[in-house]
């Protein structure tokens, strides 16, 4: 058994990414569904969010003013808390992060975005086999995200897909150029992956403690917050949730990645059900200073 860890817990919450109801129709996607949305997370014990707006083709003032419909509300009543947005679809990396600029400038955001490579995503189609798409992030991507995150010292949340981009992580951090405030985002693929409704394709590595403990295994010594997640899935039905804690790390939910074909549960009651756990393995949830420090966020209140 692994020894009890007792530091506090960030629980993370995705509230929407590209969900939409006909998956779960809970999913919030108007900005006066996001503010209620949020704000019931947050009373639930997470301390940070991630949110899309309702149209991931924009860009720029654009995107930016359609988040802001939802974050100046939600920052007027809770002016701390520790959020932040997706790409948008530019022609390049520094458009589809443009919108970034407009925000960090208007609401002083912390926190920003790198998903640090590529791989194929999709669904089964009639015979099983699968169908889908790239989804590319070259290395110069990788540097125009982190440039970005520098220049305006924000956090940046690292969504790890698969191995490799846990690797290419590791390649800044030696080399001492990943922005102060990283925090790395193992997602495991479930069985119906990220867009699917039938199981069969997936992602990266499957959600199991051997997987888990490979990913730490490259991790190594590098002291960097890690949190998990299942894309596809249920993370609560899986061993990793459980074990991420035990083992020190935070937990990563949300209507983004859940996927189940029956049970459709809300943000909260997600969040709820992580704020249980780590009360059961006796792990404290983090406010949201705590938060913050666990991080090593560069940029206060």
């Amino acid at each position: 058994m692994p020894s009890r860890n007792t530091a506090p817990v960030i629980i993370e919450c995705a509230i929407n990414g590209e969900t939409q109801p006909d998956r779960n129709p809970n999913v919030p996607r108007k900005p006066e569904e996001i503010v209620a949305d949020v704000l019931r997370c947050l009373d639930a014990g997470a301390t940070l969010i991630h949110a899309h707006n309702g149209e991931i083709t924009l860009t720029g003032r654009e995107a930016a003013e359609l988040y802001l419909a939802a974050w100046r509300p939600i920052l007027a009543e809770r002016p701390d808390t520790l959020w932040y947005p997706t790409l948008g679809v530019g022609s390049d990396m520094k458009e589809s992060l443009s919108h970034l600029e407009v925000l960090a400038e208007e609401i002083e955001l912390r926190l920003g975005l790198c998903d640090p490579g590529s791989t194929n995503v999709g669904a089964p189609d009639a015979d099983g086999l699968p169908v889908g798409m790239v989804y590319a992030n070259s290395y110069d991507d990788v540097r125009v995200a982190f440039e970005q995150c520098e220049r305006l010292r924000i956090g940046p949340s690292l969504a790890i897909y698969e191995p490799g981009w846990m690797r290419t992580t590791l390649a800044f951090h030696r080399a001492g150029r990943l922005p102060a405030g990283a925090m790395v985002k193992f997602y495991f693929g479930g069985d119906y992956g990220l867009f699917a409704t039938e199981p069969g394709v997936s992602f990266g590595l499957a959600p199991t403690e051997n997987a888990l403990r490979a990913y730490l295994d490259l991790l190594a010594d590098a002291d960097l917050p890690w949190s998990v997640s299942v894309w596809g899935g249920d993370l609560f039905d899986t061993p990793i949730a459980r074990l991420a804690l035990e083992l020190g790390g935070h937990l990563h939910v949300g209507l983004e990645e859940h996927f189940h074909p029956e049970h459709k549960p809300s943000n909260e009651e997600i969040v709820k059900q992580a704020a249980a756990l780590a009360a059961e393995v006796g792990r404290p949830l983090a406010s949201v200073s705590e938060t913050a420090r666990i991080l090593g966020l560069p940029k206060a209140v």
